[in-house]
């Protein structure tokens, strides 16, 4: 009898809650860091395991607390690996206090052939808190020559401001990565961006003409609370990053984008 093999598998999680002052709190734990530069409002995710694969494990708790701010994002693009079965798991949970500003600005994350992600984000929101994420999505590098035929992806939001949902989306492949007209059609490169904030609305003409011909964005205002989204798709990751990069750096209200996004 052939004993089953068991793969090695990856973990890692984040806490990290951030006051006007600086850090109240932070907690890393197995192959996930975060790493503040000294007097810094700005977080930098690391994974020291060189990525994902099937199996692993990651969370993040992220918290901008009463009139604090904080911008998270990560020192490089994330791989997906070719999955042997299950897919990686990834946990995001955000929480924006009274008065907070809080921006979620992951790079990208590139899925190889054969590779398996499911990702949930969740965030809560105050009424006056001001909350931007983007997640965007690299099918192979193109300049690297990869292909990729089949992957799974389900990527998961909810937003929610004053416990009211506000933003809802699924994103969900199993197989080839859909090329209809109404989908990705020749692109390999895709991104959502949502913004949650007072003047969203008077926003989107300078946001639509940022983005140009890869994609497009729609905002509405209800209750005093606006709410900005935005789809780009482009042949690869550097072609999406020619629209993505103005249209967040718009988006940021006058912040400037953390510098790993410039390497």
């Amino acid at each position: 009898m052939t004993a089953a093999v068991r793969h090695q598998r990856s973990e890692g999680s984040i806490l990290l809650s951030m006051g006007p002052l600086g850090v109240r709190r932070m907690r890393e734990a197995h192959s996930a860091k975060v790493r503040i530069p000294h007097g810094s409002r700005e977080a930098i995710l690391i994974n020291t395991g060189g990525g994902l694969a099937g199996g692993d494990r990651f969370s993040f708790t992220v918290t901008a607390e009463e009139n604090a701010k904080l911008t998270v994002t990560s020192q490089a693009a994330e791989r997906v690996y070719r999955s042997l079965g299950p897919a990686a798991d990834v946990e995001v949970t955000l929480a924006a206090h009274p008065g907070s500003s809080l921006f979620w600005l992951p790079q990208e994350t590139i899925l190889f052939d054969g590779a398996a992600l499911t990702r949930r984000i969740h965030a809560d929101l105050a009424g006056d808190a001001r909350f931007l994420a983007v997640e965007s999505v690299i099918l192979g590098r193109e300049a690297m020559g990869e292909t990729v035929r089949h992957a799974r992806l389900h990527d998961r939001w909810r937003v929610r401001r004053n416990g009211r949902l506000i933003f809802a989306d699924d994103l969900a492949f199993d197989g080839p990565p859909p090329g209809s007209k109404a989908t990705l059609d020749e692109g390999r490169a895709f991104a959502t961006v949502v913004l949650a904030a007072p003047e969203a609305e008077d926003l989107l003409d300078r946001v639509r003409d940022a983005i140009g011909n890869r994609g497009d964005a729609s905002a509405w205002t209800s209750n005093d609370s606006g709410k900005l989204v935005a789809r780009l798709l482009a042949r690869d990751g550097f072609e999406l990053r020619k629209s993505l990069i103005p249209a967040l750096t718009l988006l940021a209200d006058g912040a400037a984008l953390p510098k790993t996004w410039s390497f």
